[in-house]
């Protein structure tokens, strides 16, 4: 009577084949985690980026109170944090007007610093290409990440 099983060699080849497989496979699954967070990158900035219009838009308006000295004399925020906490309506002083909910958190910087740590301001006086901001306000955000991106652009030139 035969018995019935799997050889030595039956299982080495099974093991080659999966391994194979497993070696074809890693590479797709680093690049579709990649390509979803360079989604929540591009998500976080224009998030932030419609903010900073908004508020914006609202001095311009006159929306916003001009004596708290929340923005700067270009009609910009001051930081990041103001877009969350809120800033005061003009003629009034218990309604605030909020842009952000939380400040988004970027998919490439490292879990341990606080959100409002993880991006670079670009102020608006400052020059397009300026890797130190003026400080002064929040004209523009972006990543301080130095990684590449898919496309072989930089992070940091999003």
């Amino acid at each position: 009577m035969r018995q019935r099983g799997l050889t030595l060699i039956e299982l080495l080849v099974s093991l080659v084949i999966l391994s194979l497989l497993a070696g074809a496979a890693l590479p797709f699954a680093e690049k579709t985690i990649q390509r979803e967070r360079e989604f929540e990158l591009r998500s976080a900035l224009r998030e932030m980026r419609t903010a900073i219009d908004r508020f914006h838009k609202d001095w311009k308006l006159g929306k916003l109170s001009r004596v708290d000295n929340v923005a700067s004399e270009d009609g910009f925020p001051r930081s990041l944090a103001l877009l969350v906490e809120g800033v005061p309506r003009a003629g009034t002083t218990d309604r605030r007007e909020k842009y952000l909910r939380r400040i988004p958190r970027d998919p490439f910087a490292d879990g341990t610093i606080a959100a409002s740590e993880q991006w670079q301001w670009i102020g608006y006086q400052d020059a397009p290409d300026t890797t130190q901001s003026n400080v002064r306000d929040v004209y523009d955000v972006r990543s301080k990440s130095e990684r590449q991106a898919l496309d072989g652009s930089h992070y940091r030139d999003w």
